[in-house]
């Protein structure tokens, strides 16, 4: 028989004074647990609108009767345009109705995606990446740049007169274009301090700047230039044995 081992006490970490993450914290439960208030309960109506009920049936056609579930998310994300940029407990009754599925499964789905937002948000969504290639690129920056410009709000606040929203963000697919930002539908990249308060002070004004790299880049290019295939490759046949050619 061997005597049972205890676990071993690891040490106390002493973190810095440096904040890990900036974004406001929130009750756990507030992600996944609904409750009724003023603004957001079953006995608000929501139904899509006749042009967009067009484009859920659609959105179902393209699935087999018996998979309709399947339209959840382009529903959700359908609902949640309509619904002034959030996803609703009525919302998700409405999609839930549509599909035929028990409420519930709707909720999960709802629940776990972040691009699916609980609350209310302001008019214009910026979400700014802090991941590695960004935060390696200066996102921090942008990040304070950002609040700064909204009157001092922290990521997670929506500014007094509703028209901005800001929060923290995982990366969104443009670690080529570090750091970036997303603001509605579109990707702001290749930021730094200046173009970012230009960006801000642009919507500010009632105006949307162009999206995509603000360096001068067209994509995702070398910025340095070309660094291979800068020759004629060679074609075929050139490099063949006389006796092949």
């Amino acid at each position: 028989m061997f005597a049972a081992r205890l676990p071993r006490r690891l040490p106390i970490r002493t973190w810095s004074a440096r904040q890990i993450a900036t974004t406001s914290a929130r009750r756990s439960d507030a992600l996944f647990v609904h409750r009724d208030n003023a603004y957001n309960n079953p006995k608000i109506p929501f139904e899509f609108t006749p042009e967009n009920m067009k484009r859920a049936e659609d959105i179902i056609s393209r699935y087999p009767p018996q998979y309709k579930k399947a339209a959840i998310i382009p529903l959700l994300d359908l609902g949640q345009r309509q619904n002034k940029g959030w996803t609703s407990i009525s919302v998700m009754n409405h999609v839930a109705k549509l599909v035929e599925v028990p409420p519930m499964r709707v909720y999960e789905v709802a629940t776990f995606y972040t691009m699916f937002n609980r609350e209310p948000i302001g008019e214009h969504f910026v979400q700014v990446c802090t991941t590695t290639p960004c935060m390696l690129q200066g996102s921090e920056g942008v990040l304070d740049t950002v609040c700064k410009q909204l009157g001092g709000i922290k990521p997670g606040q929506t500014t007094k007169d509703g028209k901005f929203t800001v929060v923290e963000v995982e990366c969104q697919g443009a670690c080529s274009n570090a750091p970036m930002m997303v603001i509605g539908d579109d990707f702001y990249e290749d930021l730094s301090v200046d173009t970012t308060k230009k960006i801000i002070e642009a919507f500010q004004r009632g105006e949307k700047p162009k999206p995509g790299p603000q360096s001068g880049r067209l994509t995702s290019e070398n910025s340095a230039g070309l660094t291979t295939l800068t020759s004629k490759p060679y074609g075929p046949g050139e490099f063949c044995l006389p006796e092949f050619q």
